[in-house]
């Protein structure tokens, strides 16, 4: 009888005992959280969407590409530190992102086509690279 009556005796203390903390909510002050409850203001994109509803390309991948691929030999891009001088020199140009995506792909001369030597995904990434860093 005596290890009945402990037992009942005990068990409500450990919940007592758990529940210790809990009176804290999700809007109490005192509790220093990794993330906020609400988001003021916005961050910056690095994706880029054509505005037909196309692709997207990550323009922090695209520099990678651009930088990589021999980009910076011919064109001339700030953000790149490139001075190449043998195609438009792209700060100038702000070529809108379809225009980039047609010439990386199909190339016009003298600039070579990429299809077959960049993904889709790589066109879309290097094209949305050179219109956030020309704001074209």
């Amino acid at each position: 009888m005596r290890r009945f009556f402990l037992a009942f005796a005990v068990i409500p203390l450990a919940l007592g005992l758990a529940g210790c903390g809990a009176t804290s909510g999700p809007n109490d002050p005192t509790i220093t959280r990794p993330y906020p409850n609400t988001v003021e203001g916005t961050t910056p994109s690095t994706t880029t969407t054509t505005k037909s509803g196309g692709g997207q390309g990550d323009a922090a991948a695209g520099k990678v590409v651009f930088t990589s691929q021999g980009c910076t030999s011919c064109h001339t891009l700030k953000d790149a530190g490139a001075t190449g001088n043998v195609g438009p020199n792209l700060d100038q140009a702000k070529p809108p992102l379809a225009l980039v995506v047609d010439r990386v792909t199909n190339g016009k001369a003298p600039m070579p086509a990429f299809a077959g030597q960049l993904t889709p995904q790589q066109i879309q990434d290097v094209a949305s690279y050179v219109v956030q860093a020309t704001k074209g």
